[in-house]
């Protein structure tokens, strides 16, 4: 503890207010506040029973800095407003929180409805924050099919209404504007329309509804069946919208139910919005936690930081457990609310347990998302290779794969290719190249079993480990001769299959029917990318022993024609009978013009 700090702790007021951490780097490694700062704060430096985090965290603090509040309720506002400009390392955190979308209703005569992640305060109503994009787009186009809201983003105001500034556009021909810009609609019914938008936003339906159908019945009776019929198609259509919407709860009650789900230093969370009943929306948020944080420390932190002044507060928030400062938190969110809130922590078996269970499913799910994610974007492979470890039925996890693939042209030059992966990625230092000795003719299944044959009696002379999965480029039968090698050998605790690349199915020894693998699976598009590169490599060694083969027998028998001639020859025409059938002057393009007259003399000898 060092001399500024000893002095600020004996200096310590007791009143509410925020303190902050800061390292040798003037950077803030944590927010707190405190109804009695004098208590809160010393209480790091002198108590015995901090956690390993908190005890880390205060290892690194060298200055501490204090502001002053009127009450706990400021402190609370001000840690949050703190929290969320430094996004200190020992605090929890909401991810990416900026970044989420509103639905903007602008402050104008004519409002305006528009997505915007800029959150300003010039009197506008926001709606949000949509933490699904598609989910905020739908909303949107609902919007616009059913109410007649202007696109423009022209200042629409008295004076350029008078002076006929701005002209009406396509939207008012096709009646998808009521023609605010030329004074077509007037302002309050253009803002009974907004204030309809907004209660559907709100998830008033019900409210919104009777409106409707009250207006409906009022046209009626002055005899306005245009403007009725008008009402009466909006009202089928947000009819249409309420029916999808799921009811929960028998009580019409506003409530959000929140779950969390956290592993290391992963958090998620899952917030559902209950409005008169109805579920109208699902927000699913990240939480940047140390790992060592209670949950009523992570619910708290979430309360504080999701519950902006632009964001609606009901009138029951569900949770597992009671956040910290709990009742601090309900005062505050009571004077921004100016109507009573409350937390509520279900016991029995109920229809609210049942919804924060449901809750809870989608909170854990979007870790596992989360996980799955970063390990991707870290380049690692655990995933891939225990869904194939799954979809096998593997005892071991796959680390290590070989790939055998035969190839041949009508029986000639029958060669086999041998390739590894390692943690799901070609290892190219370790493949191998197979000249099928033993076998004459097309004979697939010899092949296969001389190649089995001479690298697992290797590996077993040199007391090499066996891979964890043997893989062959076929089906039974190219199957069944590998795994009579292998029993011939004595090896037991093999792992094979046979890959068919017809239908893509796995075979397994001693099974007559085959695996069949969802096309959309990792782990078969991984078998599928180590059964391509076998027979890739397979097919550039074979074609480079027939060119050898070619060129050995036919053109480096021409006196003044070297390899490096012959192949460029081979290589352009692909074979010599192309090469007789060339013109001189396409020779000559490819090596030249006394090279070339020496292969076309060699090619077409004089008659005389």
């Amino acid at each position: 503890m060092n001399e500024i700090i000893k002095t600020k702790l004996d200096n310590l007021p007791d009143t509410p207010g925020v303190y902050q951490f800061l390292n040798e780097s003037n950077k803030v490694l944590y927010v707190g506040k405190a109804k009695n700062l004098k208590n809160r704060v010393r209480s790091y430096f002198h108590s015995s029973g901090l956690s390993n985090r908190i005890s880390i965290m205060i290892s690194k603090v060298r200055d501490i800095q204090l502001i002053v509040t009127e009450n706990e309720i400021e402190a609370l506002v001000l840690e949050n407003n703190l929290i969320k400009e430094f996004k200190p390392r020992y605090n929890v955190n909401l991810k990416d929180d900026k970044s989420f979308p509103f639905i903007k209703v602008t402050n104008e005569l004519f409002p305006r409805i528009y997505p915007t992640r800029n959150v300003i305060r010039d009197g506008s109503k926001y709606f949000g924050p949509y933490t699904d994009v598609r989910s905020m787009r739908a909303s949107l186009r609902m919007i616009n099919r059913i109410f007649r809201i202007r696109s423009c983003k022209f200042n629409i105001n008295e004076e350029s209404i008078e002076k006929k500034k701005i002209k009406i556009c396509l939207d008012y021909h096709i009646k998808k504007c009521d023609g605010p810009c030329e004074g077509l609609i007037l302002s309050k019914e253009y803002n009974d329309m907004v204030n309809e938008v907004i209660k559907l936003l709100s998830g008033k339906t019900f409210d919104l509804l009777n409106d409707l159908k009250n207006k409906m019945d009022k046209s009626v009776s002055m005899l306005d069946f245009e403007k009725a019929a008008e009402l009466r198609d909006k009202i089928l259509q947000i009819q249409s919208i309420s029916e999808k919407q799921n009811v929960v709860s028998d009580d019409f009650e506003n409530r959000d139910v929140i779950a969390i789900a956290h592993e290391g230093k992963e958090c998620s969370a899952t917030i559902f919005n209950i409005r008169s009943g109805k579920l109208i929306s699902k927000k699913q948020l990240r939480l940047v936690i140390e790992g060592s944080e209670g949950e009523s420390e992570i619910y708290s932190a979430l309360i504080k930081q999701f519950y902006t002044e632009f964001v609606e507060i009901p009138h029951q928030i569900v949770l597992e457990i009671k956040p910290e400062d709990s009742e601090t938190i309900l005062s505050w969110m009571q004077s921004r609310n100016n109507s009573k809130v409350k937390f509520i922590i279900p016991k029995k078996s109920s229809s609210i347990k049942s919804l924060l269970k449901m809750c809870k499913e989608n909170a854990i799910l979007q870790l596992k998302e989360i996980q799955l994610q970063k390990m991707k974007k870290e380049g690692n492979v655990p995933y891939t290779l225990s869904a194939l470890q799954r979809d096998l039925r593997l005892k071991n996890l796959p680390k290590r794969i070989e790939c055998f693939d035969i190839s041949n042209l009508q029986g000639t030059d029958t060669v086999a290719s041998m390739v590894v992966f390692e943690d799901g990625k070609p290892k190219k230092s370790q493949y191998r190249k197979f000249i099928i000795k033993d076998v004459d003719g097309p004979n697939d299944f010899a092949s296969m079993q001389e190649v089995i044959m001479r690298r697992y009696k290797r590996l077993m002379e040199e007391n090499i480990p066996l891979p964890d999965l043997i893989m062959v480029d076929g089906g039974k039968g190219q199957l069944s001769s590998a795994v009579e090698i292998l029993n011939k050998l004595q090896i037991k605790n093999f792992s094979i299959i046979g890959l068919a690349k017809r239908l893509e199915e796995v075979f397994f020894p001693n099974e007559s029917e085959p695996l069949i693998i969802p096309k959309t699976s990792s782990s078969l598009k991984l078998l599928q990318q180590i059964r391509d590169e076998a027979h890739r490599f397979a097919i550039t060694f074979h074609r480079l022993l027939r060119s050898k083969r070619t060129i050995n027998t036919s053109l480096l028998e021409i006196k003044g024609i070297g390899e490096q001639n012959a192949q460029r020859l081979i290589i352009h025409f692909g074979s010599i009978k192309k090469i007789e059938e060339a013109s001189l002057t396409t020779i000559e393009e490819i090596i030249g013009s006394s090279k070339a007259k020496l292969v076309f003399e060699y090619l077409h000898p004089s008659t005389e």
